[in-house]
């Protein structure tokens, strides 16, 4: 059984958390104006799935890491932000403590 698609769900929810409306999401990663909210759309709904390109922009955008998009859980997408939060030495020793 193949699993749903994680990114228009990831998508949503990291731009409701950011206060930020389809429109101004697509302006602000340089998308024209009068197609802006309707592609965003197409991508929460998952009618089309955005290149890398757009995605990292989004990422940068929304403030959350690109591999946030592809955690198939919560609990997972709120591990990748915390830990892209973390300074190199911090995720060291996290992994350290994590036996890796």
């Amino acid at each position: 059984m193949q699993k749903p698609n994680p990114i228009p769900a990831r998508l949503k929810a990291a731009r409701k958390k950011a206060k930020i409306t389809q429109k101004d999401l697509g302006v602000k990663i340089g998308m024209e104006q009068s197609s802006a909210s309707g592609r965003m759309n197409h991508y929460e709904k998952g009618r089309h799935v955005p290149d890398i390109g757009t995605l990292r922009r989004m990422a940068d955008e929304l403030n959350v890491p690109l591999n946030y998009f592809f955690c198939d859980s919560e609990l997972s997408a709120e591990l990748a932000c915390l830990i892209e939060k973390m300074s190199d030495e911090e995720k060291a020793a996290l992994l350290a403590s994590l036996g890796g």
